[in-house]
């Protein structure tokens, strides 16, 4: 099939081109965004684009056009849905590109395959869909957007920021009654703590590139915070003794694996300890991002 199949009369008004003043003409009059699934042990989930569709017989990333009021992590995922079958809940976003026209944006959505699937192309828009080893998507044809974003999203890739919160020290930093209820202080952090997990953070704040990344998240307790309860996509560790040791032994351990640690904690100590194993930043490094996504109550 050489020609698009008609378009649907009561098809979301996203669902057209946006035009740029000398003509060029970007496929989703609200931007687009597509996905870049990562499997650990197969690579990442490619697209054979059909013929007729834009830039055609070329290699991608599931997506397309985003819907009226629709954000682009939802965008992507959706679209990926559509096109390849892909299970939203199997997957873990790591990171965010953001190509920006002016007239019109592109949102690449970077996110690990946490649970095993099989796409299915499940549209006319799909040749085929694969499996591709990292080193080998450059010797594909590829969509030329994709191309040109690839040694990005290559190199965000070997990425996987961590960051370790000192949960006492940063608690502590607020003269705002904590002291009364450790645990009841340390689990409205934890709040906090999801929801930043869930918004991102800026690339600048971690030192990498692209637009925004979801860092796994540990939070370390002590002392009566042990009991707190934790949170969606915060992992909570309780020391067994002292923070600073727990804290000091996940990010050896972190970053012998690989890791890119930042560690929170405005303990000079602390920080001393950590020289060469994790990079550190102050409570207010993370109140600031905190209070942008999620002010106290």
């Amino acid at each position: 099939m050489t020609t698009p199949p008609p378009l649907h009369p009561g098809r979301d008004p996203g669902d057209n081109w946006a035009y740029a003043a000398d003509g060029t003409r970007y496929w989703g009059a609200f931007g687009a965004a597509g996905l870049l699934a990562h499997d650990a042990e197969r690579g990442v989930l490619l697209q054979h684009r059909a013929a007729w569709s834009h830039h055609g017989d070329t290699w991608g990333i599931p997506g397309g056009a985003l819907h009226r009021g629709e954000g682009p992590l939802d965008g992507a995922l959706r679209e990926a849905a559509e096109e390849a079958q892909v299970p939203a809940g199997a997957l873990l976003p790591r990171a965010t590109h953001l190509l920006d026209h002016d007239v019109w944006t592109y949102t690449t959505l970077v996110a690990d395959v946490a649970s095993p699937f099989e796409p299915v192309a499940a549209d006319a828009e799909s040749l085929a869909l694969a499996w591709v080893p990292v080193d080998r998507v450059a010797d594909l044809p590829l969509h030329p957007g994709f191309g040109a974003s690839w040694p990005l999203l290559q190199e965000a890739l070997r990425e996987h920021p961590v960051v370790v919160v000192d949960m006492a020290n940063v608690v502590g930093s607020v003269p705002d009654g904590w002291w009364r209820d450790r645990r009841g202080a340390a689990e409205r952090l934890l709040g906090r703590l999801a929801r930043l997990r869930t918004a991102g953070v800026a690339s600048d704040r971690l030192g990498l590139g692209l637009d925004a990344w979801f860092p796994r998240i540990i939070a370390v307790v002590e002392g009566q915070a042990r009991g707190a309860q934790p949170r969606d996509g915060v992992e909570t560790v309780a020391a067994p003794g002292a923070g600073d040791d727990e804290i000091v032994a996940q990010a050896r351990s972190l970053g012998a694996a690989g890791a890119r640690v930042t560690v929170v904690t405005s303990d000079r100590g602390l920080a001393a300890r950590l020289d060469g194993a994790a990079a550190v930043r102050g409570a207010g490094w993370l109140l600031e991002m905190l209070d942008e996504v999620a002010p106290r109550q």
